[in-house]
């Protein structure tokens, strides 16, 4: 089938209402040049704006009771860990609630955390990134917050060892974490780690050791050297099917995995596409990936049937008090809206401000 012919079954497959079939309009027009140009039909983001408490907004992770649960890093440089680490979460109505604090590094003095995910246990798994402060590799740490319905019980550290705990997400029994550097070398290797709910011990926790561990299923070279960033988000598609960002060199990977968890095969299936980076990752349930552009200040939706890149929004750098991206590190659909992570650090063209917001896209306009 050709790639015309792809799209019109995927809009006959979308639902009657849903909003991305405007997307598949703009697509199917360029569909005669590539299945991977991309085709830009920008949106006009509001803004949820947060109190300097909540700065630095980044994983995101949608819970059962219909709430978007955010790690707060609280790493913006002017209030660089003055507050501490938290989890939060926005209501149906867009309120933001508290959840819990996180519990601070034996050494650091602070919690880092970026990608978060909930478990087939209903507890919430947070990578606690610990190279936001300091140099010293293998410090990171994956926590546990044990949940009751909505409420945090308490918090436990299950996994040690990664240098950058990034992107975390789940399937079956199993967490699936990115350390996105595994070595300093040129290129340089980041990888994803798998653990069984079952060796997630608070008691005990598990320590990684990079290349070589067990956990290890996968690997990638990152070949810029400019922006040295690798292994970041990471999601399932409803087909099991695993993606992988690669931030540097603008690819995500796609796995394919064993009833084990193993790594059967895999392959790059985006580059590019008028994408300066891949950040945070996430997957709908209809099998749209949602991936934040940090650098090129982007969100784009890829249809897992095709690969094609559709840029939904996008602005040139800001502080984004009316609604703009502002270094946007992940995205999650919820409904006929996209909610974005302005993470807001110092880092490529951005530089962190005093604005602290949630972008939020409506689909639906």
């Amino acid at each position: 089938m050709n790639v015309t012919g792809k799209l019109f079954t995927l809009w006959n497959r979308s639902g009657k209402n849903d909003p991305m079939k405007h997307l598949l309009i703009l697509t199917l027009l360029a569909a005669g040049c590539t299945s991977k140009v991309a085709v830009t039909k920008t949106y006009q983001p509001t803004a949820i704006k947060l109190p300097d408490k909540y700065n630095s907004p980044d994983g995101m992770a949608l819970g059962k009771d219909g709430c978007i649960y955010v790690a707060m890093n609280n790493a913006g440089e002017d209030f660089k860990f003055k507050f501490p680490a938290k989890i939060v979460r926005i209501t149906a109505k867009d309120k933001i609630e508290e959840v819990s604090d996180l519990p601070k590094h034996p050494e650091t003095g602070v919690a880092s955390p970026l990608g978060i995910c909930f478990g087939s246990d209903g507890n919430l798994y947070v990578a606690d990134n610990q190279m936001f402060a300091t140099t010293k590799r293998g410090m990171s740490r994956l926590l546990r917050v044990n949940m009751d319905g909505n409420k945090a019980k308490n918090i436990e550290v299950v996994a040690t060892g990664l240098n950058i705990a990034n992107g975390v997400t789940a399937r079956g029994d199993a967490i699936y974490i990115c350390d996105t550097t595994l070595d300093e070398e040129s290129p340089m290797t980041s990888g994803v780690y798998r653990f069984a709910l079952s060796e997630l011990k608070g008691a005990s926790p598990l320590h990684v050791t990079g290349k070589g561990d067990p956990h290890l299923i996968f690997t990638l070279k990152t070949k810029n050297t400019t922006h040295k960033v690798g292994a970041n988000g990471i999601a399932f598609d409803p087909r099991g099917n695993l993606y992988v960002c690669n931030f540097g060199d603008i690819e995500i990977w796609k796995l394919t995995l064993d009833a084990s968890g193993k790594v059967v095969s895999s392959s790059v299936f985006v580059k590019g596409g008028g994408l300066e980076s891949v950040d945070g990752l996430q997957c709908d349930p209809q099998g749209n990936l949602w991936v934040a552009d940090f650098l090129g200040n982007a969100i784009a939706c890829i249809p897992t049937r095709t690969g094609q890149v559709n840029i939904i929004a996008k602005n040139t750098v800001s502080d984004g008090a009316y609604g703009e991206l502002d270094a946007p590190s992940e995205c999650i659909r919820r409904g006929d809206k996209v909610y974005v992570s302005n993470i807001d650090i110092t880092y490529g063209p951005n530089k962190a401000d005093n604005v602290h917001t949630i972008s939020v896209i409506d689909l639906s306009k």
